[in-house]
């Protein structure tokens, strides 16, 4: 039957997700951002916290995107798992304060209760940071269901012992040289006609459409699993956190790291560059070397723009190898970290970045 219905069914569907899909607005997304924002600072709270921290004395740890699944051949999880575990019990060995930045569950293709069934490994680690307070969780477009279904507080208990609240976004805020900065932290999926509309909209999305894909294994036409919509979106980001005074932004959703503004390939050209100018044979060889491997998986050549350096992207905890990649912000600094397999298939932590908070204000 199912095979019947891909044959019937897969071009209109593909094109009606096409129609509908999370092609990036920039209006519409300008909007949502700008409003949530402004909402999180008003009214403290109700879609989010602000968090007041000491920037030399306070550490967080910000994931995004694992997509836990069902330990089948959709779950796009399962491989990184390890690595995920790994980097769970080093932040709560260092007293990190996790941000869990949405699709951490992926309700679109799996019913909560297969998910529960298959990640208690996983939830059991969480758990660590919710029993001393230092742990938030943020919705995104695949887990609409914590902020969306009216069981949600249920399934909450079930996996954490208690009913922790889940929000839209938050704001970490500091001082920094007397000048406030702000943190500005959520999914990223804000705009989106898919996900981010009416109720009646995000019902029908994640409890009838999304599942009906998942029937027909049609993937979804989102930012993260096509290129020209990661570019997309990013600009947009770029845009609105280049209007913003001592405000960062920092979202999942595209799985694409990104920091200060650039993506990675972005900033191998940045670097490829320099060392053209100091003439350094050695480094441009290298570079050359990793900017074609960027290519042959897919990364488009940058457009290189004049936007401020206030965007930030936590990447995901489910590439194809295993990897994931996240955000530290912890002494004084703001780095993008990522966590890979050894030749022993043992975790290693790997900084890919890093800078001083205060140069950014």
């Amino acid at each position: 039957m199912r095979k019947l219905l891909q044959k019937l069914l897969t071009k209109p569907v593909a094109e009606m997700a096409d129609r509908l899909s999370s092609r990036p607005n920039k209006k519409r997304v300008d909007k949502a951002l700008s409003s949530l924002y402004k909402s999180i600072l008003s009214r403290p709270g109700k879609k989010g916290p602000v968090i007041q921290f000491d920037v030399n004395r306070d550490k967080f740890i910000i994931l995004s995107d694992q997509h836990k699944g069902a330990r089948d051949d959709m779950d796009i999880f399962a491989l990184a798992e390890n690595n995920y575990l790994a980097a769970l019990d080093y932040y709560e060995e260092q007293q990190f304060f996790y941000v869990n930045l949405g699709d951490s569950e992926e309700l679109w293709e799996n019913l909560f209760i297969t998910v529960k069934r298959h990640n208690k490994a996983t939830f059991d680690s969480e758990k660590r940071f919710i029993n001393r307070n230092a742990f938030l969780k943020i919705f995104g477009n695949h887990d609409l269901y914590w902020g969306n279904d009216p069981l949600a507080a249920v399934g909450l208990v079930q996996v954490y012992g208690q009913a922790i609240k889940i929000y839209e976004g938050a704001i970490l805020q500091t001082q920094i040289k007397n000048k406030p900065l702000y943190i500005y932290m959520t999914h990223g999926h804000q705009g989106d006609l898919q996900s981010d509309g009416n109720w009646f909209s995000k019902w029908f999305v994640s409890d009838i459409w999304a599942p009906f894909q998942a029937y027909l294994k049609i993937n979804l036409n989102t930012p993260a699993n096509n290129d020209q919509l990661k570019t997309d979106h990013n600009c947009i980001m770029y845009e609105w956190s280049s209007k913003r005074e001592n405000t960062l932004l920092l979202t999942g959703h595209t799985h694409q790291p990104v920091f200060k503004s650039l993506t990675h390939i972005e900033k191998l050209y940045d670097e490829l560059a320099r060392a053209k100018k100091k003439n350094n044979p050695i480094a441009i060889t290298e570079l050359e070397k990793q900017i074609a491997t960027r290519h042959i998986k897919g990364d488009a050549v940058p457009d290189f723009s004049a936007y401020k350096p206030y965007y930030f992207n936590s990447g995901c905890c489910c590439f194809d190898d295993g990897d994931i990649t996240g955000i530290e912000i912890a002494g004084g600094c703001i780095r993008l970290i990522k966590w890979e397999y050894d030749d022993q298939k043992n975790s290693t932590r790997v900084v890919l970045d890093e800078c001083k908070l205060d140069e950014l204000t």
